[in-house]
């Protein structure tokens, strides 16, 4: 059976620093960062006291007061992101004739509802009576707000989606996956269209707590901007985002058939595990490597093929050394040739978004033949050896663009998107 291919029609972002694809495309190309100290709640006995938050009215970007309501921040973002997607794609759901069960969702969330489950617990647990929570106090849609599964529910009610619908949650990986998952069903046959991406609203104190546990997040509280750091010699942790991409996926000759515009196709996409740690890595990148060596094979395609790498970047010690060896692993000699570079350096790492967030980055990096930087990269590592396009955006012609992700408990994602025509 000739297996079909997918492309992207249509990209949604909700980011820091900015609300709308144009906004977030704006902010990397200047090579600005959105960092600040925590406004959501008081951080001064955090170790890591900084953050790269969203400004964000759900009511100004067209949300109702019931989907406000009954919805958690991270799913909100995924609402926002995903109507903007639809209106990108030139899709008329409500005009065409599409077929509604080959209409998909895919989204990823690595957290959830951490933010709606501690607003609401304080609310029980401050309500006056010994024990622990009282459940006369609980909002009515507090399962609805608290499930992961109900954002891709609400997705599915408001474009009338029949088809698959799941919600992948690998860690920091979800965002790929999410998006990986999505080729596979298009190309497998099992949908024509789906709405794909993944969303998160980690910044709280619960979801602070845990990392400050690890000492994963950075500890440089004094300089919010400059806190960021991937690659950099002086690096020591990232720094908390939040957001949300979505992509409109769709069968590329569908695609054609209707004119629609296509941001580029989804060649390959590959996932490992490491089974080593739940936090920690192989510094030889083995795993990553792996899923960056299947994802060319899927693409039918050699290492010097690609143009640009969309690095994890993270700005923890142990994974910029992991991710720079099995960049080099998998590539050799190209890889000291190809620009690589981190946009955690401007948003921040939003957990499971990032890698939707990273992919709605790849498609326009494509889309405008621009890389985006690494901010903040001053002092080089002599473990991470590579170029890591430092502070500024640099003009480029991108055929092949790699994007790769790591998360805790040994995750390895990796994708390829192609500009369109590529490989025909």
């Amino acid at each position: 059976m000739n297996r079909r291919s997918s492309v992207i029609t249509g990209v949604g972002v909700v980011a820091p620093g900015g609300i709308g694809r144009k906004e977030f495309w704006q902010l990397l190309t200047s090579g600005r960062t959105a960092t600040r100290r925590i406004s959501f709640f008081d951080p001064e006995e955090f170790r890591s006291q900084v953050a790269a938050e969203c400004d964000f009215d759900p009511l100004a970007c067209g949300l109702t007061r019931q989907e406000v309501g009954r919805n958690d921040r991270f799913t909100q973002f995924a609402l926002v992101a995903a109507t903007e997607a639809v209106a990108d794609s030139g899709i008329e759901f409500e005009k065409e004739s599409i077929d509604r069960d080959r209409l998909a969702v895919a989204m990823g969330s690595a957290v959830g509802a951490t933010t709606r489950l501690e607003d609401e617990y304080k609310v029980l647990s401050d309500s006056g009576r010994d024990w622990l929570v009282d459940p006369r106090y609980a909002s009515r849609f507090l399962y609805e707000a608290l499930v992961p599964s109900s954002m891709a529910a609400e997705l599915a009610v408001r474009f009338g989606a029949h088809g698959p619908a799941a919600v992948i949650s690998t860690g920091c990986t979800s965002g790929i996956d999410a998006i990986g998952y999505a080729h596979q069903l298009v190309e497998d046959g099992d949908a024509d269209v789906v709405i794909a991406g993944a969303t998160d609203a980690p910044i709280s104190p619960i979801t602070m707590a845990c990392f400050d546990a690890i000492r994963a997040t950075t500890a440089r509280n004094s300089d919010p901007g400059h806190a960021s750091r991937p690659f950099d010699a002086t690096r020591d942790g990232f720094v908390m985002g939040e957001g949300a991409a979505v992509l409109i996926v769709e069968e590329a000759e569908r695609a054609r058939r209707r004119g629609a515009h296509v941001y580029c196709e989804i060649a390959g996409y590959a996932n490992r595990c490491n089974a080593f740690h739940m936090t920690g890595l192989r510094p030889d990148g083995m795993e990553m490597a792996e899923a960056i060596n299947d994802t060319l094979h899927q693409a039918k395609m050699a290492a010097e093929d690609i143009s640009y790498i969309n690095a994890h970047g993270s700005g923890t010690k142990q994974n910029d050394v992991h991710e720079t060896a099995a960049v080099k692993r998998s590539l050799g000699d190209h890889a000291y040739r190809v620009p690589m570079s981190s946009i955690k350096s401007m948003i921040g790492h939003s957990l499971g978004a990032i890698g939707s967030i990273e992919l709605a980055a790849c498609a326009l990096a494509i889309e405008y033949g621009v890389v985006p930087p690494t901010a903040n990269y001053e002092e080089p590592d002599p473990l991470c050896d590579l170029d890591y396009v430092p502070k500024t955006a640099r003009a480029e012609d991108l055929d092949v663009v790699l994007s790769v992700g790591s998360g805790f408990g040994g995750f390895q994602s990796a994708a390829l998107l192609a500009r369109p025509g590529r490989r025909s």
